[in-house]
């Protein structure tokens, strides 16, 4: 007595067989979506230092937008007071599209340690705290911000919605203000095309107080989401 289960009409064999040839394509299809979007349009970074630490630390991982800035020229900037951004220091010229999906599948296979694209020494993540128009100044480590328009100077913590503490260096007593990392910063004004980016540690990191405020084109993506460790997931 024949088995059931093995008594396939004709039809079921080559509906089975379709089924199978469309198997790799799909999933070739599905991978060249995937890796177009997230590399298009969102990237997966891997912090590499503390030099926003407390708030953040070396090995969590982030999802971050990927955009051009010059595609908001005369429109609303994507970019708030507080949010994390990544300032692209190299000065190179943005890769094409089909090289930044390259580098997706590249940065998805070697866990986000290399990179096609990027010199990670020339990529940082830091705050941002000043737009276009500010001005600003800094006393004990603390920004003060004067928005463009505005009558009245606030600090960093009252101009964003965004809740963060800082890493404040203990300094000597006789360090002099001249110097660098000192804690105080004369005022300065923001240029219509410029930011100002600082670390959270406060120490002896750069950021726009060595660099100066920094262009907006400089400006590459802005921190969406923490997924790892799963004990800190959410918005930074």
């Amino acid at each position: 007595m024949p088995k059931r289960g093995r008594n396939y009409s004709y039809s079921d064999h080559k509906g089975q067989r379709c089924r199978k040839r469309w198997i790799i394509p799909g999933i070739a299809v599905f991978i060249l979506l995937y890796f177009s979007f997230t590399s298009v349009f969102f990237s997966m970074r891997v912090i590499q230092n503390n030099s926003m630490a407390p708030n953040i630390h070396a090995g969590e991982r982030f999802i971050f937008s990927s955009y051009d800035i010059h595609h908001f020229t005369g429109r609303t900037l994507p970019l708030r007071r507080g949010n994390i951004v990544l300032v692209d220091m190299s000065g190179r010229e943005r890769p094409g599209p089909f090289l930044y999906i390259l580098d997706g599948v590249v940065r998805f296979f070697t866990f986000q340690n290399l990179s096609l694209t990027e010199n990670r020494d020339s990529i940082f993540v830091k705050r941002l705290v000043g737009l276009p128009g500010d001005e600003l100044t800094m006393t004990n480590y603390v920004i003060r911000v004067r928005p463009r328009g505005s009558a009245f100077s606030l600090t960093e913590f009252e101009v964003t919605d965004f809740d963060y503490t800082l890493e404040i260096p203990r300094v000597p007593a006789l360090w002099d203000s001249s110097l660098p990392f000192s804690g105080n910063m004369d005022t300065i004004i923001l240029g219509h095309n410029e930011v100002f980016v600082i670390s959270d540690d406060r120490s002896n990191t750069n950021d726009s107080r060595t660099w100066g405020p920094v262009p907006l084109n400089n400006i590459s993506g802005r921190a969406l989401f923490r997924y790892w460790p799963l004990t800190r997931i959410g918005r930074p």
